[in-house]
């Protein structure tokens, strides 16, 4: 990112706000705290056993299907613009690579995004996921390579004794971008307001906002992938879209529930 646009970052994620009625809830009233932009992201989804991401799921979240079918989300981009609210982005620290493993949850009829893993090689970005959001972040390799309308991405982390390893190579495979419509698969998978968090303090939710997603087919050669968690089974062909860009923020954590038991995590941790 040249430094114009990290300059621009800042106006872009703010104007996002602008959109809101597509949102399933009403904007915070809070001031959010973390703005972000996404680049090059693709979204890769497994339609996967639901009675094998239960177990990894804490029970006070609903694990959302869609037409009776879970899925798995794996999704490599880069991060771009990132700052704290009332700050610019700094170039070097504020740009880097995150690959995403996930599924689609509901608590409190806020449907949402719960996280088996995060992986990138900013640790700033690991420390203060960890520390503010309770997210499992995870330091590794990554790097995200773009060759014209091809992007090449990497990521490498060893677990213990497993490793954890992605290599893809993605493009857009249609010219026209479009917006999921409400009911379909693609707006079920993609159009999601807050994350979900689990410590020993209980369950935790973040909004998260940002304009509707702008979705391409893409065509992915998939090289090598063992991020799944454990006992999550994937077929050989995922679902695949690209979004070239996406401007984000993000609010504080706030408490769901507490007093239970925390959850233990059988991978990726």
């Amino acid at each position: 990112m040249s430094t114009l646009e990290f300059l621009e970052a800042p106006a872009r994620q703010r104007a996002g706000l602008e959109q809101a009625e597509h949102r399933p809830w009403p904007l915070p009233d809070d001031p959010w705290t973390i703005a972000q932009s996404w680049e090059e992201l693709v979204f890769l989804h497994w339609c996967v056993d639901a009675d094998a991401l239960r177990p990894l799921v804490p029970d006070e979240l609903e694990l959302d299907q869609h037409d009776g079918s879970a899925w798995l989300g794996i999704t490599p981009f880069l991060i771009a613009g990132f700052r704290l609210r009332g700050t610019l982005p700094v170039p070097v620290f504020s740009s880097f690579p995150e690959l995403n493993v996930r599924t689609y949850v509901t608590a409190e009829d806020k449907a949402g995004i719960w996280f088996f893993s995060l992986d990138t090689p900013s640790q700033l970005a690991v420390h203060a996921a960890r520390v503010a959001y309770r997210l499992p972040y995870f330091h590794a390799s990554a790097s995200l390579e773009r060759k014209g309308e091809r992007v090449e991405f990497t990521n490498a982390r060893r677990n213990g004794e497993r490793p954890f390893v992605f290599e893809a190579e993605y493009r857009p495979a249609g010219d026209e971008a479009f917006e999921p419509r409400p009911g379909t698969l693609e707006h079920f998978l993609t159009e999601r307001y807050c994350l979900y968090a689990h410590d020993e303090d209980g369950l935790h939710r973040a909004d998260i906002h940002h304009p509707p997603w702008e979705l391409r087919p893409a065509n992915v050669e998939l090289r090598l992938n063992t991020m799944p968690p454990d006992g999550v089974a994937l077929g050989s062909e995922p679902l695949a879209h690209l979004a070239e860009r996406q401007d984000v923020v993000i609010w504080s954590l706030e408490q769901v529930s507490a007093g239970r038991k925390p959850l233990r995590r059988k991978a990726s941790t």
